[in-house]
């Protein structure tokens, strides 16, 4: 009888953990997660909505105020990003599973409003907008995760139409653009954390 509990008992402290450890590895081996976020007295009173475009849909992740963030779980691969307020803006990603991306929706001059476009925010690299600098880390700070409401859907199902046509002008722009450039407004499997 001893015998029985012993191995019962290191059954249990050597595999159990190890099966757990699988069972949320494989849930976490499929997902990457991108948090958009927002922090600027610029435009500060426009809203800006966000989303993922794979082929013909339009994927409503939020709408992003000023000092908030998103977060949106996503399959690993490449994606593309969509921001839109007086016009659209785009970003593309190449995430990996389980790690975590971060971007951040800056404000630019409109016509009758705030713009916005969407910059990946960088891990160990060059560029304007680096996780670990002071700048990112005290924006990040004083963003507040939120989730999308069900006023921001009823919104969305409003706005359904504008959204598709400021996509349908603005991304064959976007495509023109040169090599570098869209480069420049990538986030890599690098950057995750």
């Amino acid at each position: 009888m001893k015998f029985i509990i012993s191995l019962l008992i290191i059954q249990f402290t050597f595999f159990s953990p190890e099966l757990s450890a699988n069972e949320s590895s494989e849930a976490a081996g499929t997902e990457a997660t991108v948090v958009f976020m927002r922090s600027s007295m610029v435009g500060k009173f426009i809203k800006a909505s966000v989303y993922e475009i794979t082929d013909d849909e339009t994927i409503f992740i939020g709408i992003l105020k000023n000092k908030k963030r998103l977060e949106y779980k996503t399959t690993a691969g490449k994606h593309r990003f969509m921001v839109i307020s007086e016009a659209a803006d785009f970003m593309e990603a190449n995430v990996a599973a389980g790690k975590t991306y971060h971007s951040i929706v800056t404000p630019r001059m409109g016509a009758w409003k705030a713009r916005f476009s969407l910059w990946p925010i960088r891990k160990g690299a060059a560029g304007e907008h680096q996780w670990d600098s002071k700048d990112i880390q005290k924006r990040f700070k004083k963003t507040k995760l939120i989730t999308k409401s069900e006023k921001d859907d009823i919104w969305y199902n409003k706005n359904k139409d504008s959204v598709e046509k400021k996509k349908q002008k603005y991304l064959p722009k976007w495509e023109t653009n040169a090599e570098a450039d869209i480069a420049a407004r990538t986030l890599n499997p690098e950057d995750g954390q």
